[in-house]
Parts: structure tokens; C-alpha cells; sequence
């Protein structure tokens, strides 16, 4: 049982499954920064539910860049950290162009919950997230 702890958490590794597992962790903590700032915003500060996508988005960025590189791909090939930088906010850019179209399609479109809307989007572009950032920061296919 330790040693597996050791694996899933400690040990650095290029085992697929692995940093999905650590991908999935890392995800879920700055899925709760979001998830939290957007529920604020939308509730309290009655922001527009898409502009609080975005700053909530632009927040958990950040968590999820120093908890992605330095845990779960952990052995970049790029050894320029403002140009790894970059690449992550440029796949996140991404993310979160896809994340804005699901929420706006979903709530506004088909009447689901923002709430509800925001999770079946994050579980969604979670794909995206994983393959873009493994091929680009470990050289990995998938």
C-alpha cells in the first residue's frame, strides 16, 4: 500500500495513466478554485455567468500551471519556463474558448443550470487539457 501511495504521488513518472491520475488531482483542486470563484461571482457579485467564467478561469490558471508542472509533468522538454508558461496558457486559452461555447450552449441554448452546465463542461474539456498538455510539455502521445 505504500509503495503504491509512493507511485501515485511522490515518485515522478511518465506512466500514462499515472499522470492521469495526478492530471485528474491537480484538475479537481483548480476545478474547486473555479468552480468556487464562479459560484461567488455569479451569486453574490451578480457577475454575467460567462464574464465569471472567465476571471474564475484566468484565477485557477495559475494553481493549476504550478501544481501541473511541478507534479504532474514534471519532467518538461521545454526548458524555458516563460515559453512553458506561454504553451500552457495557450493550451488553456483553448480550454477555456471551448468551456465559454459549452456554457453558453448549455445554459442559454439548452436551459441547464449555469451550475450544471459548468461541471459537464469541465468534464468535457478535461480531454482536451490531458492530451494537449502531455504532447506538448513530455512529448508523449497518448
Amino acid at each position: 500500500m505504500k509503495d503504491l501511495a509512493k507511485k501515485l504521488f511522490v515518485d515522478k513518472t511518465d506512466h500514462v495513466f499515472l499522470q492521469f491520475f495526478r492530471f485528474i488531482f491537480v484538475g479537481g483542486t483548480a476545478f474547486l478554485i473555479d468552480f468556487f470563484i464562479y459560484f461567488a461571482l455569479v451569486e453574490f457579485v451578480n457577475v454575467n455567468y460567462l464574464i465569471a467564467a472567465t476571471i474564475a478561469f484566468f484565477i485557477s490558471v495559475l494553481a493549476n500551471y504550478y501544481l501541473s508542472t511541478s507534479w504532474v509533468f514534471n519532467q518538461s522538454q521545454i526548458e524555458n519556463r516563460a515559453v512553458e508558461f506561454n504553451i500552457f496558457l495557450a493550451i488553456s486559452i483553448v480550454g477555456w474558448i471551448f468551456t465559454e461555447i459549452l456554457l453558453y450552449i448549455f445554459t442559454d441554448l439548452w436551459s441547464i443550470n449555469y451550475l450544471w452546465s459548468k461541471i459537464i463542461a469541465s468534464i468535457l474539456v478535461l480531454f482536451w487539457n490531458f492530451s494537449a498538455r502531455r504532447v506538448m510539455f513530455y512529448g508523449k502521445k497518448l
